[in-house]
Parts: structure tokens; sequence; C-alpha cells
């Protein structure tokens, strides 16, 4: 009899390790990089993925913050890093990072596409520090090889998809009300954006995607259906952000990547704030050129002031779609039932 109690004891005792381990969450960090983009998407099987790098000089800093946040995540190399397109606020920091931590494998839209002499500067700058390393180029419909994860291109280099994701694809109401967008020939336009599923728990990035390739993924119908967390696009910039859009993909948190004095601008902050069926909205900075009636309350924002205090939020998704979003300033954290 002792046997078989002391049997069903170790049993027990493996279910319950084998159920943590089912339950490991998906962990996304927005790291603050001062109005650039630097998110770090860390699978629970331990794969990650960078999407963009912030920007360069600082002495190193959004580098540092980076490699830092990987470190707190556990990681010795990051496995892929998602370059978005070459403003220097998303690619400027490679140089910096790759003298920092191993990475594998970088993944971009191809050439730079924008006549500056600034994003032709940094994408030399880019294409020599990543030399030697895998490279990838993205178009719309590709996947990457995620352990756990559906990572889905949805645009790039000014393509967007042109089929619906599983279970998208119905008419979108809000596109005959939208104005007509305006042209635009920047590098946002031709931002690689995507969607990263886990279970049931989606989460979505356009890098700076404007308005008008951001209204070809919605209208007149929505490709890509509704989503549990939204970085907001182009760090709550109104070129970006429609109507059509934010309320087509239904956004339950959003999150701004904004910096004290970029993005978070009140029409595309007041267009997410009234989207319907939105649970909260969180931010990297108070928008400090903006008023207390377009800016969360203090508890969710990581950085409440304009000093360079570096704070992120994270967030920890499960596969049934439950998440929770955590201040790492204060510690709060919010938690969303799966739906």
């Amino acid at each position: 009899m002792r046997k078989i109690v002391n049997l069903l004891a170790i049993c027990a005792v493996f279910a319950t390790a084998a159920a943590a381990r089912a339950a490991k969450p998906l962990q996304i960090f927005a790291i603050d990089v001062e109005g650039g983009q630097a998110t770090l998407v860390v699978s629970p099987s331990g794969q990650s993925l960078l999407i963009d790098t912030g920007w360069p000089g600082f002495s190193g800093r959004d580098a540092d913050r980076i490699v830092a946040v990987a470190r707190f995540a556990g990681l010795k190399r990051i496995d892929y890093v998602v370059i978005t397109h070459y403003h220097d606020d998303h690619v400027g920091g490679v140089p910096q990072l790759v003298d920092r931590i191993k990475v594998g494998t970088f993944v971009d839209h191809g050439p730079n596409l924008e006549d500056s002499d600034a994003t032709r500067a940094n994408y030399a700058a880019y294409q020599k520090a990543i030399a030697g390393h895998p490279h990838i180029v993205a178009s719309p419909g590709m996947g990457l090889p995620f352990k756990g994860l559906e990572v889905h291109i949805l645009s790039a280099a000014g393509e967007v998809i042109d089929s619906p994701l599983p279970g998208a694809g119905t008419a979108n109401p809000y596109c005959n009300s939208e104005p007509a967008p305006e042209d635009d020939a920047t590098e946002n336009a031709r931002s690689l954006g995507l969607i990263i599923r886990f279970g049931n728990f989606r989460f979505l990035d356009l890098g700076d995607l404007t308005k008008k390739k951001e209204l070809s993924l919605v209208c007149p119908n929505n490709l890509i259906g509704t989503v549990d967390l939204f970085l907001v696009t182009h760090h709550g910039f109104d070129q970006s952000n429609s109507k059509a859009f934010v309320w087509a993909v239904h956004p339950r948190v959003a999150i701004f990547d904004n910096g004290p004095h970029k993005g978070a601008s009140p029409a595309a902050w007041q267009t997410v704030h009234d989207s319907p069926g939105i649970e909260d909205v969180w931010q990297l900075h108070h928008a400090m050129d903006s008023d207390k009636d377009h800016n969360v309350a203090a508890d969710r924002i990581a950085n409440p002031d304009g000093n360079d205090q570096g704070k992120y939020i994270k967030v920890e998704g499960l596969a049934d779609g439950t998440f929770t979003v955590i201040n790492s300033r204060t510690g709060l954290h919010q938690t969303y039932a799966k739906k």
C-alpha cells in the first residue's frame, strides 16, 4: 500500500510540473528607447524575437536597455531581430546591439525604399553590422519558424497580405466613413508588420505603417481579425491609427511606445481610447506635450515624467487568451481574463 501511495505522490508531482510547464507564459517587453521601438518577445520554449533596436548614439543607451531586459528574461542570445524599417529610431541601435549580445537571424523588408540621405546612411550602417549573420527578406504571408508560436508577416516593402488570416475576412463597417488617406513615400509605409499568436492570445505590431497601408489590411474586408494586445502603430501618431483600422482590429489592451515628446498624439490617443471593447490603455511615457485628458492614469505609465528612467512594460500571455500587463516602475499588474 505504501508503494502505491508513494507512486501516486510521484505521479502527482510530475503532473503538477507538467501543468506548470504548460502554463508558462509568452513574455512581451515594451522596452523604453525614448520614443523609438524595441519590443522583445520570449516564447515559453525560450526562443526570442526582438522587434527593432531603438536609436543610435547616446553611449549605447538603447542597446544597453535591450540587453538588460534580455538578461532579465534569461536570454544569452536573441534568436531573431526583426527590423520594421530604416528610420534611425528603429534600426539605429543594431551596430551597438551586436557588440553586446549574440544575435541569430536578422529579418527585414529588403533594401531601403526612401529617397533620403538619412535612410540610405542607416541602411548602410545596418548592412555593415549584420554582415555574417543569417538574413531573411520577409514578404507578406510569410511566417517565422517559432516553436509554440505563430508569427505571420502582414506587411513589408509597401505590400500587404491579400487573403484573410484564419477566422478573419468579414466586411469592415467603418471603411465607408474613413477619409481617403494620403500617399506616403517614406520608409514608414514600407514597415514590416506582424502578428504573433500563442494559442488564443494575439499580439499585433505594425511598426510605423501609415494610414493608406494599414487601411489596405482592413478595408473593405478585415484581413487581420481581432487582437488582444496592440502596440499602437507609429508610437501613436495620427498619420497612422485610423478609426477604420483600430476599431476593426478591436484591441482589448493597447500600449503606446511613445516618448515624453514624441507620439501619443491626442487624435490617435482618442481613437484608441474610444475603440469598442477596449479594456485598458498603457503608455511608456507621459505625453508631456499633450493634456491630462489625453494621458492615462500615472499607474498605467512606465515613465511618468521627463526623466530618462528607462522603465518598461511587460506582458505575460497564456495560450487560453488570459494575459497580464505589468508596469516595471511600480510593479502594478492587471490581468485580463480569457474571452
